[in-house]
Order: C-alpha cells, then sequence, then structure tokens
C-alpha cells in the first residue's frame, strides 16, 4: 500500500511561503528530506545514517580542509 507523505519544513526554513527551505516526511521505514524547490528529487534514509550525517555536521567532521583553489 502506497501512502502519501506528509511533508514538514523545517525550522530553520525562516518561515513564509518560500521555496527556500528543507521539507522531510516520515514513513514506515524511512525518512525522506527533499528541497522545496526541487521537490521531485528526494533523499530516503533510515534514522541511523541521518543520525550520523547530523552528528558529522555539527562537530565539523565532515569539513573540507581543502583550499578554495583545491576544489
Amino acid at each position: 500500500m502506497n501512502h502519501a507523505l506528509h511533508w514538514q519544513k523545517s525550522t530553520f526554513s525562516g518561515g513564509g511561503e518560500g521555496n527556500t527551505c528543507v521539507e522531510l516526511a516520515a514513513s514506515t521505514t524511512h525518512i525522506h528530506l527533499r528541497e522545496s524547490d526541487t521537490p521531485a528529487t528526494t533523499l530516503a534514509t533510515t534514522p541511523t545514517p541521518l543520525a550520523q550525517l547530523l552528528r558529522g555536521i555539527r562537530t565539523g567532521a565532515l569539513t573540507s580542509h581543502r583550499t578554495s583553489k583545491e576544489l
């Protein structure tokens, strides 16, 4: 059975009706993420990898040490 997802905007999106926010929806098996300006493109993951990604972002573990010239 395919249920429609209930998308919610991030509280960090600044509110309003603009299309510059991250949205998420939960299904029985996955967490779905999308940008509101490209709603047809979604990313689906499970809670553990998403938690690891967010932890890496918060701690700076994912920060590139390359200079802009190297990119």
